[in-house]
């Protein structure tokens, strides 16, 4: 059955897809988006998960790094009037600490150095090298390797900035920080794109991250992260685009060696004049494709992915405002970071051997609700903990990892309540736990329980955290998404990206709708 006709046909309607298409329909470029599920966004969705009234965000929370996209930073597609806002909350994050003061992270460096100088002058002054670095050379190289383009011939601070990247962040750290609780709180912060610490690739890190969190606080969406995808679509529909839901791509057509249509669960195929954009896994690409080989580089780059690791995730539904210490009324704070580097490597090492970890693990504590209080019901917050845990092994199932991860979550809601004296026990109105298998069951793409596009086992050693080419070997075939470069995390640069990509082929100037970066 024919559905109609596009010069443009993007599958998957979450962040990245809908960037690509929102720059395309720009351009003048006629875009339909078809998403199998009735609700846009992917894993940037937000959903009444406990109770009705409390709004979660169900995969990804934070969107820091989408704040130094030339799409948010200088509101390419106007997404200010169409709705979208953000809170740069301040404090970044607070830390808790079972033996000693808490530690508050500030936007600005002095503040936060100020409080690293009570353990370590030296590493106060580490600090705010290691930001002024970034400013001074190591940003500007960091957007050119996030658009995907060349460093200038000869460029000096480019060649530092690769250095860096084939480093790992823990060297880093060790190299630049002498306090263990400096190197605590550095670990913690380079491991929010959940990439080993210890592995060669991570050494920009430290700077990329800690740089975000000191610029733009814990960025917040008000109505939670799927506020993102639906000013999408409120900018797409106004411009004429279409946006179906319920619309899941099973095939995509491939006639006289070109992308030229799809066809969905439904039966029904919509014809692409010009481009097929597709924001599927990568791994579930080959066995979408009809009327074509399966080029072998496609085939070599789906055999190359693995999950990496995978997330543990805790959604509370509490009474009452979560506070942190220090103080007797205590700070209110988005964002809060619980775990030393030694608990982090003890719990990467349990991993690698299919184990939980509850001594001291790598945790992450969100409430959204302190800066966007509609989230909840008057007084009362939503919470979410989140860390690393690996897919339960084949002789752990059904109730058996039920009751895992009922254990696990309660581990993880004691460690919080211990640290920060909150939550009470009275106070947790209802809880919703999901692991690997849950959140691969939330959206098929999040293949082997990864919601972060995993990696690539590269062909020289080393790893990619996207695959680097977003036109593939199929002309009228384009990839975005976050199994695509720059890889996970709400960043939105894949789908800027490939929007540029496409543009170019299509005879376009990028410049027409977007900045170079």
């Amino acid at each position: 059955m024919d559905a109609g006709t596009a010069d443009v046909v993007v599958v998957g309607a979450g962040h990245n897809g809908l960037i690509t298409a929102a720059y395309l329909a720009a351009a003048g470029v006629d875009v339909v988006v078809l998403e199998e599920r009735e609700a846009v966004g992917g894993n940037t969705v937000t959903e009444a998960l406990t109770l009705p009234g409390f709004a979660h965000d169900s995969c990804s929370s934070a969107h820091v790094l989408i704040q130094s996209n030339p799409l948010i930073r200088d509101d390419e597609l106007g997404l200010v009037a169409a709705g979208l806002r953000y809170v740069h909350a301040d404090p970044a994050a607070v830390f808790p600490d079972l033996d000693g003061e808490p530690f508050v992270m500030w936007r600005g460096a002095e503040r936060t150095a100020a409080g690293i100088a009570a353990w370590s002058a030296q590493d106060a002054g580490a600090y705010q090298a290691l930001l002024a670095e970034w400013a001074g050379g190591l940003r500007a190289a960091h957007s050119r390797w996030n658009a995907g383009r060349l460093a200038p011939r000869g460029s000096v601070v480019d060649a530092r900035y690769a250095g860096l990247r084939r480093r790992s962040a823990a060297e880093v750290i060790r190299e630049r920080f002498q306090h263990p609780r400096t190197r605590d709180l550095l670990t913690w912060l380079s491991f929010l794109t959940i990439q080993p610490p210890d592995r060669p690739g991570t050494g920009i890190l430290p700077f990329a991250i800690t740089a975000g969190r000191d610029q733009f606080g814990w960025a917040t969406p008000i109505g939670g992260s799927g506020a993102l995808p639906q000013a999408l679509v409120g900018f797409l529909t106004a411009g004429g685009a279409r946006v179906r839901t319920g619309a899941g791509v099973e095939e995509i057509l491939v006639s006289g060696g070109r992308a030229g249509a799809v066809r969905t669960a439904g039966g029904e195929v919509v014809r692409a004049r010009r481009a097929v954009v597709c924001s599927a896994h990568l791994t579930q690409l080959p066995g979408m494709l009809r009327g074509v080989t399966v080029p072998v580089e496609m085939l070599a780059a789906a055999a190359a992915w693995r999950p990496g690791l995978t997330l543990f995730a805790v959604h509370l539904a509490l009474r009452g405002e979560f506070r942190h210490p220090p103080g007797t009324e205590g700070v209110a704070s988005v964002a809060g970071g619980l775990g030393s580097a030694r608990g982090l490597e003890e719990q990467l090492a349990a991993f690698g051997r299919g184990e939980l970890y509850d001594a001291d693990p790598w945790l992450l504590l969100v409430c959204p609700s302190v800066v966007d209080p509609g989230r909840a019901p008057a007084g009362a917050s939503v919470l979410k903990l989140l860390t690393v845990a690996p897919y339960p092994p084949p002789d752990v199932g059904g109730m058996s990892w039920d009751r895992e991860r009922a254990w696990f979550a309660e581990r993880l809601v004691s460690r919080v309540a211990q640290a920060v004296g909150a939550p009470a026990a009275d106070d947790v109105l209802a809880t919703l736990a999901e692991g690997p298998p849950e959140l691969e069951r939330r959206n098929r793409h999040n293949v082997g329980g990864s919601c972060h596009g995993g990696e690539f086992l590269a062909p020289g050693g080393g790893v990619l955290v996207g695959w680097p080419r977003h036109r593939l070997r199929i002309p009228g075939l384009y990839l975005t998404g976050s199994t695509s470069h720059p890889g996970g995390s709400v960043a939105g640069r894949a789908g800027r990206n490939c929007a540029r990509v496409v543009l170019q082929d299509l005879g376009i100037a990028p410049e027409t709708v977007m900045g170079p970066d």
